[in-house]
């Protein structure tokens, strides 16, 4: 619209397009909610007051407040394409979010930043990017691509990309690696805002992340670590996604001073816990019921997270502000009872009312290319009686490594079902290289049978858990078969399966088709004996070599403590092994949830 159009609009000169009336305005700017009529021309509020309109939507009492902003997540973690989570999330009053797509980047490179921006293209969900810092996450796997600042510069000029997103190299930052300050370098050049990712950082070396310009952190569990961080001048992102729980934890570092410097994300929302529990609209509700004023929580999804992107013309009711909006109930139950996305009613009750239809966008290229993989190359012959262990830890992703005997017949190692270590393999699917690394994993507690994956944190290569190498095979070719995706086999017969053509991560179904899927799949796996409530969400970070202490890429098996690729068979004695278990047969524990530390996702 032209700013002429929009002052005459505003001074009343003619019929604008719409008013909105009987509504009790949320004003996040001033704090107050009263009773008003807001005039809208075109995408535009042109303000409150007694305007002629084409059109008069009657509020009936509800809330009238701005669209919530979700400040951090990955869409690839949704599993479904842009449109589609698009029209999951905007009936629940999502009108804008900030992503970083470096799941997809990791995989397909700059292709698959362009994939997301043109898939996003004219949706009326605005979604905006953060360029991936750390592509790929190690030099200890092989990932799709590799991306330099100099790749990521030439996108800055898009609108829709806002910065770097979460550089969870911090180490390279406070040792001033020169990759990572070519990237720092290029955005700041650019005027581009930089994420963080700083699990646990403080002192000095905190001070030394800031001072290069690192403007927010998503990765902070206790109230203490926030409060130093917003002390330095930090925003601070409080994560509530599917495993990410952050928010109580975080509640006592919140007062009416600091709050405005805090924002409300989800990082990682699943296809279910979108659907049972909702998106923002789950976050501000679940902050309200904690004690967060009311006010303070919805600021804290619209105008705290425009004001730190600087979206200045979204997250407020202003003049001039663009004519994102929501109506809700009440702040007890904040359900959202319509959305209005540049001015257009877009969804009541649930439901979309205008279609979110995807701009077509060329077909991508298969990411999933493996080449020469026999069975014969998940047998792995015995150098002595023992193996180094990845053991699944309950309620987090962060594993123990020990010793311990290893099953072997006829020479070569198998899975222990007895004891609960299993095969673990990674099969390189990105360059052909013929990569293949076989492990062995503790706290699964299959019976039978084998599970596999395309989605392993950050570079993507398939990776299965099985109890034999024929089950590990079928199901490692299931996953090659369909293009990427989630496989359960037993017998050389697939269970269940989850179809994830979009460089191995999302779907072409709707969000309800994919949760389906999920749920077939994860009582697959229960039905193989899995000791885990989300063995799938395991299985994909075993191969994430950043977060201690054992991992599986395909480049061999990583201790993370160390930073290096050791061997799996242990060259020592009994005598040497003060932690190596040699009790025999041991029933499984049950681990619980995840509490997700890595920022990767």
């Amino acid at each position: 619209m032209k700013m002429e159009t929009l002052i005459r609009a505003a001074k009343g000169d003619f019929e604008i397009d719409l008013v909105i009336k009987n509504a009790k305005i949320v004003n996040v700017l001033s704090g107050e909610i009263y009773e008003a009529s807001l005039g809208i021309h075109e995408d535009r509020i042109v303000g409150e007051g007694n305007y002629s309109a084409k059109a008069t939507f009657d509020a009936r009492g509800l809330h009238l407040a701005p669209g919530l902003i979700d400040g951090h997540m990955h869409i690839e973690s949704t599993m479904v394409q842009p449109s589609e989570f698009a029209r999951a999330v905007v009936p629940r009053g999502t009108t804008a979010t900030v992503i970083d797509p470096h799941e997809i980047a990791n995989v397909l490179g700059l292709d698959g930043l362009r994939f997301i921006l043109d898939a996003s293209d004219g949706l009326p969900l605005t979604i905006f990017l953060m360029l991936p810092s750390c592509v790929p996450a190690t030099h200890m796997e092989t990932a799709g691509a590799r991306l330099r600042g100099s790749d990521l510069a030439p996108l800055l000029v898009d609108d829709k990309v806002l910065g770097l997103a979460e550089m969870m190299n911090y180490p390279g930052v406070i040792h001033c690696a020169s990759e990572v300050l070519e990237k720092l370098t290029a955005v700041r050049k650019r005027d581009g805002l930089v994420d963080g990712h700083a699990p646990g950082l403080q002192g000095k070396d905190l001070n030394a992340y800031i001072s290069a310009g690192i403007g927010s952190d998503h990765e902070c569990t206790s109230a203490e670590e926030a409060r130093e961080k917003l002390r330095k001048g930090m925003f601070i992102m409080i994560r509530e996604g599917t495993t990410e729980r952050n928010l109580k934890d975080l509640l006592p570092v919140l007062n009416a001073y600091n709050s405005r410097r805090c924002m409300l994300v989800t990082d990682d929302r699943h296809p279910g816990e979108i659907l049972r529990e909702g998106h923002v609209d789950y976050l501000v509700r679940s902050a309200i019921e904690q004690g967060v004023p009311p006010i303070s929580a919805l600021q804290m999804a619209t105008l705290n997270p425009a004001e730190y992107f600087r979206l200045y013309d979204r997250g407020r009711i202003a003049p001039g502000a663009r004519a994102d909006l929501i109506l809700f109930d009440d702040f007890q139950k904040f359900q959202v009872k319509s959305v209005f996305c540049g001015g257009q009613l877009t969804a009541s009750d649930g439901k979309m009312v205008i279609e979110t239809t995807p701009k077509r966008w060329p077909i991508l290229r298969n990411t999933v290319n493996i080449h020469g993989f026999t069975q014969e190359k998940l047998q792995v012959k015995a150098r002595t009686s023992y193996v180094k262990v990845i053991c699944v830890q309950p309620e987090q992703i962060l594993t123990q490594k020990k010793i311990e005997r290893a099953r072997i017949k006829d020479g070569y190692l198998v899975s222990d079902v007895e004891r609960d270590l299993l095969k673990l393999v990674v099969v390189e699917r990105h360059q052909s290289t013929g990569n293949v690394s076989v492990g062995i994993v503790k706290g699964f507690g299959l019976q039978m049978g084998a599970l596999a994956s395309s989605v392993s944190h950050d570079s993507h290569n398939i990776i299965s858990v099985g109890v034999t190498d024929d089950d590990i095979f079928h199901a490692v070719s299931a996953i090659r078969d369909m293009g990427g995706g989630l496989v359960a086999v037993a017998n050389g017969e697939i269970l269940s399966r989850v179809p994830l053509p979009i460089a191995g991560l999302m779907s072409l179904q709707s969000l309800e088709e994919v949760d389906a899927q999920m749920d077939r799949s994860l009582q697959a796996a229960d039905k193989l004996g899995s000791q885990l409530p989300a063995p799938f969400m395991s299985l994909s970070f075993l191969a994430l070599p950043v977060i201690p202490e054992l991992r599986l890429t395909d480049h061999g098996l990583v201790d993370v403590n160390n930073f290096n690729i050791v061997p799996l068979f242990e060259e020592t004695t009994e005598r040497q092994l003060p932690f190596l278990n040699l009790q025999g047969p041991q029933k499984p524990r049950k681990p619980g949830l995840f509490i997700l530390t890595h920022g990767g996702t």
